[in-house]
């Protein structure tokens, strides 16, 4: 073991220091991207318009495509997070919000109701002098 940390010590410093950007990264951006979920986002039956519905279908495909990516890069960085120090379920939480797929807002709603995620979220909200979310019960 010790001989094989010796051989790959460059590959150890990289997984380090991309552990301490992604480490920066979620405490920076998932924060502020929860504190832009709208209060009462969870407290309708129905998913909210998007507010790009009114583009020309070029502009929605490219920022539809663009965000589903984004989502993706935050699901898989999150993932990682669970092993490594940072935010995971919470940088999970807002890949999901991203991406767009069949029935994503009742995962959504059920996701937001576990305790602690709605805990954690809420305490954000907070912090960033935003309100509580809204549930429908």
């Amino acid at each position: 073991m010790l001989e094989w940390i010796i051989n790959n010590e460059t590959v150890l410093w990289w997984l380090a220091a991309a552990s301490v950007v992604t480490f920066v990264a979620t405490v920076v951006l998932v924060p502020l991207l929860i504190a832009r979920i709208p209060a009462d986002y969870f407290a309708h039956g129905k998913r909210h318009h998007m507010p790009w519905a009114e583009h020309h279908a070029a502009v929605r495909a490219f920022l539809l495509i663009a965000k589903n990516v984004l989502g993706c890069v935050f699901i898989a960085v999150g993932v990682v997070l669970l092993l490594l120090p940072g935010q995971g379920l919470l940088t999970i939480l807002v890949g999901i919000l991203l991406l767009d797929f069949p029935g994503k807002y009742k995962l959504e709603r059920w996701l937001i109701t576990r305790r602690p995620v709605l805990r954690s979220v809420d305490w954000l909200r907070r912090r960033a002098g935003k309100s509580a979310l809204v549930l429908d019960e």
